[in-house]
């Protein structure tokens, strides 16, 4: 979707469709709805007395041909109550907008900033919630609806330098997002670890990132025994996806940021094999390093003064004879030795020696994300990822990023105690627990290869992906962890671009 921003009245509009929002306590005999009410000959009044419209979110009605406005068509968008607006809901709103107009053959839409969404954050958050309210799954499905092509962010009174800039920091953090939930919708026999690696090469070249992808022959020479016992099983070979972004004039003493994604293209359980049931969306299950891409595309783009390490240790987990096994003890990078009482908690190994790479590189401060337990979805649902760590403030920022873009995360202990939970009889570590605090021990699992570095994990598995759509956005992929990647970074080196 092309995105652009304009300063102007409302009545030189052209797209398809103008979007005006209302909230609940808007009414036709004031402000701009007033003015609407009079070219429409009192039908926007007439709508609100017959209770065929009202504020309240995600009530709608289409107006087509009034009077001095060049759009032909004017929806008025239940936005809600005023006291509820927040980047997230301001998203949610004009996903749902475009969503019901993209049914109903627009081709071009424009989004009204009204006085109450007279600011900077507003603009961008229409923006994304557009973007990714456009995007549907059937990536191999023909389909007779071209959808929306052009969107146009307008007002009357923000400042164009503002305007613009709120249109295209929406647009950069829209598309990367995007670009995170396409690679999950795609299917494993297409998204294999080497083509996941390929179609990062294609967005850093493009980007101006620079690339590499460690092969096993590589990580065999690093001692990466943890991620190579989960790609054994499979025909598939394992790669180390590895995305750097240097700023121009960066001193080389500048923090290194490390932002680490799992990166498992299918996820069978291995050995301790899943229920066939929905075993198929296990596709996502590199959720995590689809929003470690997204977000080096963010930093490509708003170039933030930061150096920052994208890495996505990607592989397949599938049973065969060669597979690792229960019982099996393997030894990572750090030199730890993990027992692996239970193969389909995989994600923890690639994600292991991946951490130890980090910090070989340099890092100081690493962040990691992953669809990595069902005990998070169960604990927080479809609406908050998790998330833990060995510094506060890191975990404080996090939550914070979140809170700014609408990837909201919560909170989870790390008691000393629930380390004892993956004590193992033979090895270092266990991989898995006992069946309590089944997210806070993947996190402790986690901490063991953190060493000094400042470590916060993000557990994305209830977020990742929508069982079923939402009236802004699609059913499936949903990208979360990239714009809050992304935020945490640029909001440790604000001087970036837009």
């Amino acid at each position: 979707m092309n995105v652009s921003a304009s300063r102007a009245n409302l009545t030189e509009v052209t797209e398809d469709v103008l979007i005006v929002p209302v909230f609940d306590d808007e009414s036709p005999a004031y402000g701009l709805l007033a003015e609407l009410n009079e070219r429409s000959g009192g039908l926007i009044a007439a709508s609100f007395e017959s209770g065929e419209f009202d504020g309240k979110r995600d009530r709608w009605t289409l107006f087509h041909n009034l009077r001095g406005l060049r759009a032909p068509r004017l929806m008025l968008f239940g936005a809600g109550d005023a006291a509820d607006l927040s980047s997230q809901s301001l998203q949610r709103i004009a996903g749902a907008a475009v969503r019901v107009l993209a049914e109903r053959g627009a081709r071009t839409v424009a989004f009204a900033l009204t006085d109450r969404l007279l600011n900077k954050q507003s603009g961008q958050a229409v923006v994304e919630g557009a973007l990714l309210g456009v995007v549907t799954p059937g990536l191999y499905r023909a389909s007779d609806k071209p959808g929306i092509k052009r969107l146009l962010l307008v007002s009357t009174k923000l400042d164009e330098g503002e305007l613009t800039g709120a249109a295209e920091r929406g647009a950069v953090m829209g598309e990367a997002t995007n670009l995170a939930r396409s690679l999950c919708f795609e299917p494993s026999n297409v998204l294999t670890p080497t083509e996941l690696a390929l179609r990062a090469e294609t967005m850093a070249t493009r980007e101006g990132l620079k690339f590499e992808a460690l092969g096993e022959t590589e990580m065999k020479e690093r001692g990466m025994g943890a991620l190579l016992a989960v790609s054994r099983g499979s025909q598939e070979p394992a790669r180390l996806i590895v995305l750097n972004y240097e700023p121009e004039g960066a001193p080389p003493d500048t923090d290194l940021i490390a932002l680490v994604g799992k990166g498992i293209t299918f996820d069978s359980g291995g050995i301790s094999i899943k229920p066939a049931e929905r075993m198929e969306e296990m596709k996502y299950d590199m959720g995590g390093g689809a929003a470690v891409i997204g977000a080096m595309q963010i930093m490509a783009r708003l170039r933030p003064n930061a150096r920052v390490l994208g890495l996505v240790p990607a592989s397949e987990n599938l049973p065969s004879g060669r597979a690792v096994k229960p019982g099996d003890v393997v030894r990572s990078m750090s030199g730890r030795t993990i027992e692996v009482a239970n193969t389909d908690a995989e994600g923890r190994l690639v994600l292991c020696d991946a951490i130890s790479y980090a910090i070989e590189r340099g890092a100081k401060t690493i962040v990691d994300a992953a669809t990595l337990t069902g005990a998070v979805a169960v604990a927080l649902g479809e609406v908050r990822g998790a998330v833990m760590g060995n510094d506060q403030q890191v975990v404080s920022d996090l939550i914070s990023a979140g809170d700014q873009c609408g990837e909201r995360v919560w909170p989870m202990p790390m008691d000393k105690e629930y380390l004892e939970i993956i004590k193992s009889d033979i090895a270092d570590v266990r991989n898995v627990g006992n069946r309590s605090a089944g997210s806070i021990t993947a996190g402790w699992f986690l901490r063991q290869f953190a060493g000094d570095a400042r470590w916060a994990h993000l557990d994305i598995a209830g977020t990742a992906w929508l069982e079923s759509e939402k009236p802004y956005i699609a059913k499936g992929a949903t990208g979360f962890g990239t714009r809050l990647m992304a935020n945490f970074v640029l909001n440790r080196a604000p001087n970036a671009k837009a």
